[in-house]
């Protein structure tokens, strides 16, 4: 589940909900929320402060330690901790790899911008509409109206792989824009799916009767898997119909990693080529002992 709220005022039932956890000292409840709040961003410096400064005294001291924990919060040990926990949710874990290279992301605020665009679409999808329709107001939105592609000229950029980047600039590269794609479509209640091909990263869908796949990096154009093979054959790459499996969140995730490691390196930035190899060392660690009997 994403954990984004209003990145102004938490609404009163999230408020109710948070209130009741506050003084639950489980470690699990307790990291839970450490990761809620730290997707809320300023939203949960907001509501941690007025409770901090309230008269449940109780309540106020459990905010402090909020408080304290996340202004002293390291987000390279906290994506690891992420990654080890097998727990993985596709935008919980974008933005937590994000904030490891951008400590003060606001993560509200991207919440806010992907809410914002899949408002847009809500407005223009007129029900009732099949996936494909849905997907190509998907299209119109974010690629006419916002304006995001793929960045060519500089594709090695790490900052294209970053999802706050890619709100911030419009661009991004294949993983990324198709991140961005599958969370706006999920705020839509479509359910699509991560597809990494071989030296490509695409869009899936699987609720018609013939599968489609999105090229989120060309425009949002859509795709047939006899139109994939052959692209994928233009590179030398004999195709499987397994390549046009979905992705599970963990390897989308490692996978932006190993493009990062390629990055930074590209760009002489060693010390975060070296970071990001030991993320996907976590990941890798992490799967193979729940892979374990």
């Amino acid at each position: 589940m994403a954990l984004c709220v209003d990145a102004k005022t938490p609404a009163p039932l999230n408020r109710e909900a948070l209130l009741s956890l506050l003084d639950d000292t489980s470690p699990i409840v307790r990291r839970a929320l450490l990761l809620h709040f730290t997707q809320l961003g300023s939203a949960a410096e907001q509501f941690l402060r007025s409770v901090a400064a309230g008269d449940h005294r109780p309540l106020a001291w459990h905010a402090r330690w909020f408080l304290d924990e996340l202004k002293f919060t390291d987000p390279v040990a906290e994506f690891r901790g992420f990654i080890r926990s097998l727990n993985y949710e596709l935008e919980t874990g974008a933005l937590l790899l994000a904030r490891t290279v951008n400590p003060g992301l606001d993560a509200g605020r991207c919440c806010d911008e992907l809410d914002a665009i899949a408002a847009r679409c809500r407005e223009l999808i007129v029900e009732p509409s099949s996936a494909r329709e849905k997907c190509r107001v998907i299209n119109r939105v974010l690629y006419h109206d916002h304006g995001f592609h793929g960045n060519i000229e500089q594709y090695t950029d790490p900052l294209n792989s970053f999802l706050d980047q890619v709100l911030a600039r419009r661009k991004g590269i294949p993983i990324s824009l198709s991140l961005l794609y599958l969370l706006v479509a999920r705020r839509l209640g479509l359910d699509l799916e991560a597809v990494g091909l071989p030296g490509h990263f695409m869009v899936g869908c699987f609720h018609e009767e013939l599968p489609f796949f999105i090229d989120a990096f060309d425009g949002g154009v859509f795709r047939t898997p006899d139109e994939i093979f052959r692209f994928l054959r233009t590179r030398d790459i004999e195709p499987k119909l397994s390549d046009l499996a979905p992705t599970p969140v963990r390897e989308v995730l490692c996978r932006c990693c190993r493009n990062l490691v390629q990055h930074y390196a590209a760009a002489g930035d060693h010390e975060r080529s070296k970071l990001f190899t030991s993320f996907v060392e976590e990941f890798e660690s992490a799967y193979e002992r729940h892979a374990q009997p």
